[in-house]
């Protein structure tokens, strides 16, 4: 799809006032979608002031087709970085188990390339108090009320709005026992290294899969800088994503743990540690009166060990603004509104399921489970490694390295999220004769 899908210039628009309750990467995607259309927008989020409170955050195809035709090529290749490929390794002794070429196949294959991005989020010190579905209005903490037309949470997992929709008294996240250690060091000490050089001069996004933990290790900002996440247990609830963590406790969590590690965890000098939550799947994203709808973590969290947190959230932003590109009718917002969440939830449900998947692979016990992992691995590496070599397919497809799964890489990467939505209205719009439609 080569450009961006707009409503038929025949359609008479209705322009909406929206409310955009938080200022991430879900609820930025959303304010530019919906306002290239017209809508009015405005974004609120609690947080006070600009930091370096981001990280690296992966962006696949899926999600990188969309930031491209949003514009964005030109910014990407100044500051995002392209991975070679994926590696998987041992925690014990750094052997290599699994190994998948991207680089510019990612582009060939799947028709974007797949970026390495740090980002921030957007800080406006408008937290929000209370949600009333039934008027459309927010209240802020300091006692402003705004209504509108149409309310987004895109809140993350800890969503105030997500309570507003599912009804009933507030539904906190549970925690899953496990958080994430964060940490971005820069690469002059590494290059320096010479373990540690070669890291960054692959330009692989290198995993370390052991027992109860994992570890993943990337670049960012054209190389300089690396990018870490430690995935490690954690009993003890974690209020904010931006609370500090402990160096010491950090190296502790990972001792024995290969040479490599021991050295880059050696240059960090300070950590944050974010909690890994879960909620039960959300039935309904929508209000009954169609005036809330949520988007991103908010309707549907999943722990990172997928990498499409972010891009989910981007593909949710899309679709919500081509669908609302087509309002007409005041009444058909809410139909627009189910037929957003027909398209979006079978895959983002499967995407969290993937995740959790990962999730568990990556941490298994040392046994015969891990080693028929690693054997698998080691398969799909050979035709990685070696194209031309036969192989079964059933060796790749299910493979225990996710991202050698080709019809899994299919399925996730080649989505074009705004073509699906405009080919979802093109079916439906004749049903839009003043009546709503339920899923």
């Amino acid at each position: 799809m080569k450009n961006t899908p707009t409503a038929q210039d025949s359609e008479r628009k209705l322009r909406l006032d929206i409310l955009i309750v938080g200022g991430g990467i879900a609820g930025i995607s959303a304010a530019y979608c919906l306002g290239r259309t017209g809508h009015k927008i405005t974004v609120l989020e609690s947080a006070s002031a600009m930091g370096q409170v981001g990280a690296g955050i992966q962006a696949g195809p899926n999600m990188s087709r969309l930031l491209i035709r949003w514009g964005l090529r030109e910014r990407l290749e100044q500051v995002a970085v392209k991975p070679r490929a994926i590696t998987f390794m041992r925690y014990k002794d750094g052997e290599r188990v699994g190994w998948t070429r991207w680089s510019d196949t990612m582009e060939r294959d799947y028709g974007a390339p797949y970026y390495h991005i740090h980002v921030t989020p957007l800080l406006l010190n408008s937290r929000v108090i209370a949600v009333d579905p039934q008027e459309g209005k927010v209240t802020l903490e300091n006692g402003d009320v705004i209504l509108a037309d149409l309310i987004i949470g895109a809140d993350g997992i800890k969503s105030l709005v997500r309570d507003a929709v599912a009804g009933g008294p507030p539904s906190p996240p549970v925690p899953t026992g496990h958080a994430a250690y964060r940490a971005v060091i820069s690469t002059k000490g590494m290059i320096s290294d010479p373990i540690l050089k070669p890291l960054v001069d692959r330009g692989e996004m290198t995993g370390w899969m052991g027992p109860g933990k994992h570890i993943v290790a990337y670049c960012i900002r054209g190389k300089s800088e690396y990018n870490l996440v430690l995935i490690h247990p954690n009993t003890r609830a974690q209020e904010s994503h931006t609370a500090g963590g402990s160096v010491k406790k950090m190296r502790a969590e990972f001792e024995g743990w290969e040479p490599r590690v021991q050295k880059l965890l050696g240059l960090v000098s300070s950590t944050l540690i974010w909690p890994l939550l879960y909620r039960q799947p959300l039935d309904k994203w929508m209000s009954s009166t169609g005036k809330v709808v949520l988007l991103g973590d908010a309707c549907h969290p999943m722990l990172p060990s997928r990498a499409q947190g972010g891009a989910m959230a981007v593909e949710d932003a899309a679709v919500l603004g081509v669908l609302l590109s087509h309002l007409s009718e005041p009444n058909q917002l809410a139909s627009l509104l189910c037929g957003y969440q027909q398209l979006r939830y079978d895959r983002t449900a499967q995407t969290q399921r993937d995740a959790l998947a990962n999730h568990n692979t990556f941490h298994m016990e040392d046994g015969p489970r891990q080693q028929e992992r690693d054997r698998r691995m080691r398969a799909a590496m050979e035709v990685a490694l070696n194209e031309t070599l036969d192989i079964s397919a059933a060796e790749l497809d299910g493979n225990s390295n996710m991202w050698a799964d080709r019809k899994k890489s299919e399925s996730q990467f080649s989505y074009d999220a705004e073509a699906e939505a405009e080919q979802w209205w093109i079916k439906n719009r004749g049903r839009f004769s003043g009546r709503e439609f339920k899923l």
